[in-house]
């Protein structure tokens, strides 16, 4: 439910929203939400000075049922070394 919702909201946000693709993955301490997106979008995601992840990161965190949530937008241009 929660990366649906997510997914919706970045859908909204970005110019390729066909490129938009979110994932989750549970972790020890909390589960994760890793958000992909088109390498042209990534500004748009992030916001200036962070604020639209902030914000994003706020909704989806009151959507949780209060267990802890992480939201990681992924850089898809970075090749590892």
């Amino acid at each position: 439910m929660l990366a649906d919702a997510l997914e919706h909201l970045v859908r909204g946000i970005v110019d390729s929203p066909d490129d938009v693709g979110v994932r989750l993955k549970s972790g020890r301490r909390a589960e994760t939400l890793e958000v992909r997106v088109h390498p042209d979008d990534l500004g748009r995601v992030i916001g200036r000075q962070g604020r639209t992840a902030k914000a994003l990161r706020t909704v989806i965190g009151a959507l949780a049922d209060g267990g802890p949530v992480r939201i990681d937008v992924v850089d898809t241009d970075r090749r590892p070394r």
